[in-house]
Parts: C-alpha cells; sequence; structure tokens
C-alpha cells in the first residue's frame, strides 16, 4: 500500500482523506496557501507544504507547485479530493508523468465526460437517455431559437464546460432567448475561458438524483444507490439525502444500470456520480451529466451503505479490486446531509468570512460531522464558505429529520452568519417531511414562510416576551439553586430561547 498520499485540497475535504489515510496508516501531506497557514488540514497532516498566495490561481491551482511538493516530500500518490484539480485532465497526466499515482480516473474519461456536450454523446451511444437538446455548442442565435421552437419552452441554457450553476439560464419564452444566450456565453467565458452554450428541454418540476457509480482496474462497475440532491441554491446543492424519497427498489436499478452503461463506455475507474433530472410526475429520468471525482455528498452514501468511498478510492488506485459487487450492496435505512456554509440564507446565502468565536459541534447516535474549521479559525473570503457536512442518520426518513433536529439545534457557531438557521426552518417544513422535493424548493419555501411570516409589532411583542420568559427562568433557576434543587441547564435554556426567536 501506499506509505504516503498527498492532498492537493483544503477545508473539509482534505480533513476527511487524512482521516481516512490515518485509519490505513499512510502518511499524509498537505498544501496550503498564506490564508491557510493555520487551517485544520493543515495541523492535522504528517507534513505540510506552502504553494503560494492565497487566491486558488496562485495556490491550489497550481499544479506544477503542487507536483513540486510530492516530488520533495516522496508522496506516492495525489487525493486531489473535489473542486479545484480534482477534474484537470492536463494535471493528471502530469501527475502520472511525474511517476505519481493520482486518485481518481484516467484522463480520457475525464475528457469524455468533462464536457457538458461530449457527455451527452457518450450516454446516446451507451443507450442512456438523455433531454431532449443539442449535443453541438451554438453557433448563432437563429439556430437557438430553432431548436427551442422544436423542443418546446421552457428550454435551458447551460455552458458545456464547468459547472456550480455558471453559464446557466432558464428561458420559458422567445422574448427571453437573445439576453438569456448573450448572458450564458459571457459568463461561462469569464467562468470557464469557453463560452460554447447547448440548449436542453427544461424538465419541468425536475428532481437531481444522482446515482454513485464505483469502478475498479480489473473491469468492475458497481451502482450504490441513489442521492436526492433537489434542494439547491443558485444551482449548487445544500441538502442531500439516500435514499431519495421517491426512489423505488425498481427505479434504483433502471437508474443505477444506465449509469454503469456511462462508466463503462469511458473504461472509468475510482469514484464517480452520474446526474439524472427525474420528472416529479411520471419518473420518467435523463441523464444530466457525470462528475469524474468523489462529491460533497458521499457521507450519505457512506451511511446507508456502510462503505468508505474514501478507503475504497485509495485500494482501487493501489490497483486492488472493489472491495463489494453488486450483489453486496444493500440501501440500509436513512441519511440526510445538510452543507454548513458561512452565508446569510437572510442575505441570499451571500458569503459571511470572519473568525470563529465560537463553535460547538453536535454528537450522539446517528450524528455525524465532516467538519474542517475550529473555534478561533479564520473563514476566508478566498474558498468556497462551506465549514462542514452535517449529515444524520436513522433506521427510515422520519427518524433522520429527528435526528437531524436535534444534531442542529446542538449546533453552534459563533462570529459569523450561517445557514444553521435556515435548516433547522426546512426540517419543520410540511413540504419537506412529506418529501415533495424539486429544483425550486427553497423558492417555494421562501414564498411558503413569507406568507405566514408575522408583521413587525408582533414580531417585536414576542421578541419582548421571549425575553421576559427567558429572564424569568434564569431567576427560577437562581432560587433552585440557592435551595439545593434541581435547576435547568443554561444550555436547554439558550435552546429553547434560540428556538423561540426563530419563530419570529
Amino acid at each position: 500500500m501506499f506509505k504516503k498520499i498527498l492532498i492537493a485540497n483544503r477545508g473539509e475535504i482534505a480533513c476527511r482523506v487524512i482521516r481516512a489515510c490515518r485509519e490505513m496508516k499512510i502518511g499524509t501531506v498537505a498544501v496550503y496557501s498564506d490564508a491557510d497557514k493555520a487551517a485544520l488540514h493543515v495541523r492535522m497532516a504528517d507534513e505540510s507544504y506552502h504553494i503560494g498566495q492565497p487566491p486558488s490561481a496562485e495556490s491550489y491551482l497550481r499544479w506544477e507547485k503542487i507536483i513540486e511538493v510530492a516530488k520533495a516530500s516522496r508522496a506516492e500518490a495525489i487525493h486531489p479530493g473535489y473542486g479545484f484539480l480534482s477534474e484537470n485532465a492536463e494535471f493528471v497526466r502530469e501527475v502520472t508523468k511525474a511517476g505519481i499515482t493520482f486518485i481518481g480516473p484516467p484522463p480520457e474519461a475525464m475528457e469524455g465526460l468533462g464536457g457538458k456536450m461530449s457527455a451527452r454523446k457518450i450516454a446516446i451511444e451507451a443507450g442512456v437517455p438523455i433531454v431532449p437538446g443539442t449535443t453541438e455548442p451554438l453557433r448563432s442565435f437563429d439556430e437557438a431559437k430553432t431548436t427551442a421552437d422544436e423542443i418546446g419552452y421552457p428550454v435551458m441554457l447551460k455552458a458545456s464546460a464547468g459547472g456550480g450553476g455558471k453559464g446557466m439560464r432558464l428561458v420559458f419564452e422567445e422574448s427571453e432567448l437573445k439576453s438569456a444566450l448573450e448572458g450564458a456565453q459571457s459568463e461561462a467565458l469569464a467562468g470557464f475561458g469557453d463560452d460554447a452554450v447547448y440548449v436542453e428541454k427544461a424538465v419541468v418540476r425536475p428532481r437531481h438524483i444522482e446515482i454513485q457509480v464505483f469502478s475498479d482496474t480489473h473491469g468492475n462497475h458497481v451502482y450504490l444507490g441513489e442521492r436526492e440532491c433537489s434542494i439547491q441554491r443558485r444551482h449548487q446543492k445544500v441538502i442531500e439525502e439516500a435514499p431519495s424519497p421517491i426512489n423505488s427498489a425498481e427505479l434504483r436499478k433502471e437508474m443505477g444500470e444506465c449509469a454503469v452503461k456511462v462508466a463503462k463506455a469511458v473504461n472509468y475507474v475510482g469514484a464517480g456520480t452520474v446526474e439524472f433530472l427525474v420528472s416529479d410526475l411520471d419518473k420518467s429520468f435523463y441523464f444530466l451529466e457525470m462528475n469524474t471525482r468523489l462529491q460533497v455528498e458521499h457521507p450519505v452514501t457512506e451511511l446507508v451503505t456502510g462503505i468508505d468511498l474514501v478507503r475504497e478510492q485509495i485500494n482501487v488506485a493501489w490497483g486492488e479490486k472493489l472491495s463489494f459487487t453488486q450483489d453486496d450492496i444493500e440501501i440500509r435505512g436513512h441519511a440526510i446531509e445538510c452543507r454548513v456554509y458561512a452565508e446569510d440564507p437572510d442575505a441570499n446565502f451571500m458569503p459571511s468570512p470572519g473568525t470563529i468565536t465560537r463553535l460547538r459541534v453536535p454528537q450522539g447516535p446517528g450524528v455525524r460531522d465532516d467538519g474542517g474549521v475550529y473555534e478561533g479559525c479564520e473563514v476566508s473570503i478566498y474558498y468556497d464558505p462551506m465549514i462542514s457536512k452535517l449529515a444524520g442518520y436513522g433506521k427510515d426518513r422520519p427518524q433522520a429529520i429527528d435526528r437531524m433536529r436535534r444534531a442542529l439545534a446542538e449546533y453552534e457557531v459563533g462570529g459569523i452568519k450561517t445557514t444553521l438557521a435556515f435548516f433547522r426552518e426546512v426540517m419543520d417544513d410540511a413540504v419537506f417531511i412529506e418529501g415533495n422535493l424539486d429544483t425550486g424548493f427553497i423558492t417555494g419555501f421562501n414564498e411558503r414562510k413569507k406568507a405566514v411570516e408575522p408583521d413587525e409589532a408582533t414580531r417585536d411583542m414576542a421578541a419582548i416576551a421571549a425575553a421576559l420568559a427567558y429572564k424569568q427562568k434564569q431567576k427560577t433557576v437562581a432560587v433552585a439553586a440557592s435551595n439545593g434543587e434541581a435547576k435547568t441547564s443554561k444550555w436547554a435554556l439558550n435552546g429553547r430561547m434560540a428556538a423561540m426567536n426563530s419563530r419570529f
């Protein structure tokens, strides 16, 4: 087995990989920018090396510097995590040329599936259903108009390169098409250096459901169930769960087999995710894209299958066969993940960088927190503001929700705004509890919330009442304590106060 692995990433995913390596008795090498010199992944690794200035382009995207560090530290393999260089085929080739193992798929698979249009062609050839639309970049507005007329509105314009919602525009009618096309092309060029855009039919009330696949170098390809990823903001996921509330065993098998066809078509190796749009009306599904890396939401799959995906990545990169077959995969229980971001949900999820002055992480049965921060550390303005992935696991979906509620109530982060309050509200939302999800969930959730929000006078009165009740409780606790009687903990009181205030 490898003796030392370099993690070409930062934050919670770097910490996650380091933990897996530690269990496997593999040495770890961290890299860091000026902004991350005191980061948790740097503290956790066996060795750490400075690679540049805070901007990603001057540090975590400098593949030549990362390879230089790998050589200097005598690391035998590089784990890319997700984001940054994780899907950069040129980086993979240079790593291999340097005599270092890349923990991930071959560059040819990355290139074939990296572009959304080339991926659509691969899916068509593999016999996997795709959303009607173009398989070549749009060359003009007239071509976009002709295609949109043929497949019918609404349509979605998408950048061929990249992801994360950049270069995407939803168009409901012809009058919006020209400006939307220009905007998508401009954003794609700025974000990815490529203005290629294609058009596809917009699926009505779509769910975003993905299939986890795993392949080895011996020709074995397995799917490990699905993840429901419909709750998104700006086309980026914020809550994921496994299994999907709507998937039956039959639908899971059908989608899983389609995902494996895509993996086989490119001789895939390692962990990958095939994403589908699923109509909430008739459960028809369409290939969307394939992410040729580990996904942020991989913990929910680990919880319901019992398989350590990072450990399996390392074993496969070493040349071992998968430790499981398709018949071994069994979905047990239910898991929900909330991506805890340093963002302000009340300000359209704008980033909220700063110093974490207080951190209380939840614990107990069925709770998992993959964090990348600590009390006193700085959340930088330079990188993705996710600080942890909180997962709740139960024997079924209701218990998973109950455990997530309890975990969110325990979770405390001071000094910055986070998405914790938003998640607490979602866990109590009737539509979420019923499992009626689609990619427009947050818009609908905000509308429902606004419809029942009290007016300013009511909020003021409620706040005053809550403050008086809290003060009276403190007096009661003080009297009880002086009399030697049992008392309510300050933590419990604070929790009740926060719960009361969150309703107004």
